[in-house]
């Protein structure tokens, strides 16, 4: 983790929402799928951002899952899904390609690329690490508001980018 996965989605879900019937964004689905109920909780939200705020309380995931193809089949929706871990949290929120409406588009963040081709999404993209030159000149923007440090700083920016390990959220 820490290449900036959640960022770059949630920067593409708030850029592009507007040209979709309804959007929503569903953080930290792996830390919520491991609470009591938290799968059902996690379809309940959903339904409710995408139907307007209308709660609508589901008592089984099957039911959820129902309802979800139901409702959603007809409407053209942005949909993040963050942080996904286990392949039954992609098969209980967003199953397949026809619970959804013609354009939509579903993004998923996860660290398991595996997820993605068991589930046999329609393309990837993965996210890498910056090299060192790239680091460089993230830190240094951040830093000092120039795409490379001073001499007197170049030392010690050199050390703080090879600890962050090329991660752009710790630089």
């Amino acid at each position: 983790g820490g290449v900036g996965k959640t960022t770059i989605a949630k920067a593409v879900y708030n850029l592009n929402a507007y040209q979709f019937e309804t959007s929503c964004f569903l953080p930290n689905v792996r830390e919520t799928s491991n609470r009591k109920r938290g799968l059902l909780r996690l379809q309940e939200t959903l339904l409710s951002k995408i139907l307007g705020g209308s709660s609508l309380n589901v008592s089984t995931d099957d039911q959820g899952i129902n309802v979800i193809k139901e409702r959603f089949q007809c409407k053209r929706i942005l949909l993040v899904i963050d942080d996904v871990d286990q392949l039954e949290q992609l098969e209980k929120l967003v199953g397949d390609h026809d619970w959804f409406g013609l354009g939509s588009r579903i993004i998923i963040t996860t660290r398991d690329q595996s997820l993605l081709t068991n589930h046999k999404v329609d393309s990837t993209y993965e996210m890498k690490r910056l090299d060192r030159k790239e680091a460089c000149e993230l830190f240094s923007w951040n830093a000092f508001k120039r795409n490379k440090p001073n001499d007197e700083y170049a030392d010690l920016a050199k050390h703080i980018i090879h600890y962050s390990g090329g991660l752009p959220l710790a630089l």
